[in-house]
């Protein structure tokens, strides 16, 4: 029957010498004999035993879960717990992983769009980043409150052609006008603004924010910290950001 050295070994198995020791001292592939010289010898047994503990080591397992597995009586049942608990660290570890490289796009996509480089542009793009689901509820709330308004919007216009009657929009006409002031007032009583040139993050007054022109991200303001007039990135907005003077 063939001996291998730990040499051998390793190579057969393509990994290092100094990863069959290592495997050694935690008793997960002991040689099955020592030589009269003290050299370590490994059975093919041995060898299969290497190449399956190499297979589970590119899995993701533990050295701890391999020693678990080749020491228990019932193997089958702790290999499906353990992959089990390695398929759920794994797709947790990708989710991250997708978190990472959306953020790192959604920076890259952000750089590119500045005029200006600087470090502390980083510092508002994270902030703008973090701040993105707090500022994508604001919206969904908007939307959810201004559909019943829309519908019947569309249905006295429909009226209006298909029939002639124009009374509905009259109570649509009645309703939108309280109900624009009240949407207009809890939008910006719940957003902010970044100044691209000085970072302050800041809340403008109702009127210059109401008719300042805007992008679906931006909106142009005067800081009121450094003066600078240009279109200043949205943001929602956190306690203990006080309303611009």
């Amino acid at each position: 029957m063939s001996k291998y050295t730990t040499g051998e070994i390793a190579k057969l198995c393509g990994v290092t010498v100094r990863t069959v020791q290592y495997y050694d001292t935690r008793g997960i592939l002991v040689p099955a004999e020592l030589s009269e010289g003290g050299r370590r010898l490994y059975s093919e047994d041995d060898v299969k035993r290497m190449k399956v503990i190499c297979f589970l080591r590119d899995l993701g397992f533990s050295i701890d879960a391999i020693s678990r597995l080749l020491s228990d009586e019932d193997p089958a049942a702790v290999i499906d717990l353990l992959i089990q608990q390695q398929a759920q660290a794994l797709r947790e570890e990708l989710d991250e992983r997708r978190e990472k490289l959306d953020k790192l796009e959604a920076l890259q996509k952000e750089l590119r769009n500045l005029e200006a480089f600087s470090v502390d542009s980083i510092g508002d793009i994270a902030y703008t980043m973090s701040n993105k689901k707090a500022l994508k509820k604001i919206h969904m709330r908007l939307l959810l409150t201004s559909l019943p308004l829309g519908i019947l919007q569309w249905s006295s216009i429909a009226l209006l052609i298909a029939k002639g009657i124009w009374w509905p929009l009259v109570v649509w006409a009645v309703v939108a006008v309280p109900y624009g002031i009240w949407l207009s007032k809890y939008y910006f009583n719940h957003v902010a603004y970044i100044c691209p040139k000085c970072h302050k993050v800041f809340r403008p007054a109702l009127k210059q924010a109401f008719w300042a022109p805007h992008t679906p991200n931006t909106r142009k303001l005067t800081c009121p910290d450094c003066g600078h007039h240009g279109f200043c990135v949205e943001v929602a907005r956190e306690d203990g950001q006080d309303k611009a003077e």
